[in-house]
C-alpha cells in the first residue's frame, strides 16, 4: 500500500497531546495506574502476572483473554474473538481482508479516518452519508436503503458514534442488516464507545451477535480508559474472515505484547468496577455540559451526545473554529479539536467528557470564550 494519505486526527495528537497541558478532546476514559488495575487481579490472573515470561504470545491472542473477551458479546466464543495491536490495527487487517478494487463500500461520515480512507485506497468505489447536525446527527432508513446497492460489499458505521456520541436507532439497525442479508455484505461496527451508553436501555445488541457476516470492533482504550495497554479486538462469527485479518497482522504486529494481554485480562474480569467508575465520570460530565451550553445560547449549541466519551458542539462566534482552536490552545494550553480535523464542514469542534479534569479545564475554556463574546458583543 502506497501514498498513505495524512493521517489528520493523528497528526493532531502528534502536534498537540504531549505539548498541551489542558486536553479538552481526548476521546479516552480516565485511565487507571498498574497497581490499580493490578489489585483488582483473582488468584488465576494474579499467578499469570508473577510468573509471566516475556516472550512470544500467540498471534490471534492469549485464548484465556479471548474467552473473557466472549464474554462481552452474547452469542460469541472464543474461536470469534482475534485480538489486535489497538484498534487501528484491527481496521487494517479487515479493510484489507474485506475490501477489492471496485468493490461498493457504504461509509458514514464524520468517521474515524481510516474507516474512509483505507478504501478509497483500496480501490473501492465508497458512497458516503453525510451525517447532518440539522438532522440530529441520525442516519435514516431512507439514506441506508438509498445508497445501497445490489453489489454493496461492505457498510462502516461507529456505533456510539464519533465525534457526536449519537446512537443508532434500532429500526435503522435492523434495515442495516436486512439490507446487508439481501446481497451478503459485511458491516463492520466500531464499537468502541460500547458500554458507555447514557441511558443503556437504549445500547444495542454487538454487531458481531445481531448479524452472522457482522465484525465488532473493541478496544479496551475508549470505554475502559487502558489505552497504554494496545489491546483491541474483532468479533464476528465468519471465521474466514478472521483467518484473513490474522493473515495480516503477520506483516504488522504479529502479536500483542504478553504484559498487555494479563493486564486486558483482569481489567476485563473487574469491569463492572472499571465500567462503572467510567461512567459516573462520563454522567456527571454531561450534566456539567448540559449547563454550559444553557449558559451560552448565542455561542455554543449542541445535539445531546448518547453514548461514548466526546461530544461535537458547534461555535456560533463569526470566527472560524480552526482559528478559534489555535488561538485557544496557544493563550490558555487548552485544546479542542475542530470539525477539520474529521475532514467535516462547519464550525463543529470535539470535545471529550470521559476524564475527571474535563471540569476544570472546561472552566479555563469557558473563560476564553466570555473574552471572545464580550469581543464580539462590543
Amino acid at each position: 500500500m502506497t501514498n498513505l494519505p495524512i493521517f489528520k486526527l493523528e497528526e493532531f495528537w502528534k502536534k498537540y497531546e504531549f505539548s498541551s497541558p489542558y486536553l479538552l478532546c481526548p476521546s479516552d476514559a480516565e485511565s487507571w495506574l498498574l497497581n490499580d488495575i493490578l489489585s483488582m487481579a483473582d488468584a488465576e490472573s494474579k499467578s499469570l502476572w508473577d510468573h509471566l515470561s516475556l516472550g512470544y504470545t500467540e498471534s490471534p491472542g492469549l485464548p484465556l483473554l479471548r474467552q473473557e473477551i466472549a464474554q462481552l458479546y452474547n452469542t460469541l466464543t472464543a474461536d470469534d474473538i482475534f485480538t489486535t495491536a489497538g484498534a487501528e490495527e484491527g481496521i487494517y487487517c479487515a479493510m484489507q481482508s474485506l475490501i477489492s478494487s471496485g468493490d461498493h463500500v457504504i461509509v458514514v461520515s464524520p468517521t474515524y479516518q481510516s474507516l474512509e480512507t483505507l478504501p478509497q485506497i483500496l480501490g473501492a468505489d465508497i458512497t458516503f452519508i453525510q451525517l447532518q447536525a440539522a438532522k440530529g446527527w441520525k442516519l435514516s432508513c431512507e439514506e441506508i436503503q438509498s445508497a445501497w446497492r445490489p453489489s454493496t460489499k461492505l457498510l462502516t458505521v461507529v456505533c456510539p458514534h464519533n465525534p457526536t456520541g449519537i446512537l443508532l436507532e434500532a429500526n435503522v439497525y435492523e434495515k442495516m442488516i436486512s439490507l446487508a442479508r439481501t446481497t451478503g455484505a459485511h458491516i463492520f461496527c466500531d464499537e468502541v464507545y460500547r458500554f458507555l451508553e447514557i441511558d443503556e436501555s437504549k445500547r444495542l445488541p454487538a454487531i458481531a451477535d445481531a448479524y452472522e457476516k457482522g465484525i465488532s470492533l473493541n478496544v479496551m482504550t475508549k470505554s475502559f480508559g487502558l489505552s497504554g495497554l494496545r489491546i483491541g479486538w474483532l468479533a464476528s462469527k465468519d471465521h474466514d474472515l478472521l483467518q484473513k485479518a490474522n493473515s495480516y497482522k503477520m506483516y504488522t504486529s504479529i502479536c500483542n505484547s504478553a504484559p498487555s494481554e494479563i493486564l486486558a485480562l483482569i481489567a476485563l474480569r473487574s469491569k463492572e468496577r472499571i465500567l462503572g467508575r467510567n461512567r459516573e465520570i462520563v454522567l456527571k460530565n454531561v450534566s456539567i455540559l448540559d449547563e454550559f451550553v444553557k449558559r451560552h445560547p448565542t455561542s455554543i449549541r449542541w445535539v445531546r451526545p448518547e453514548g461514548g466519551t466526546v461530544a461535537f458542539l458547534e461555535l456560533l462566534l463569526p470566527i472560524s473554529i480552526d482559528d478559534f482552536t489555535v488561538q485557544l490552545v496557544q493563550e490558555t494550553g487548552v485544546l479542542i479539536m475542530p470539525a477539520s480535523v474529521f475532514d467535516f464542514s462547519g464550525n463543529f469542534f470535539r470535545i471529550g467528557m470521559g476524564r475527571k479534569n474535563m471540569p476544570d479545564i472546561l472552566n479555563r475554556f469557558e473563560q476564553f470564550l466570555v473574552t471572545y463574546e464580550n469581543l464580539f458583543k462590543n
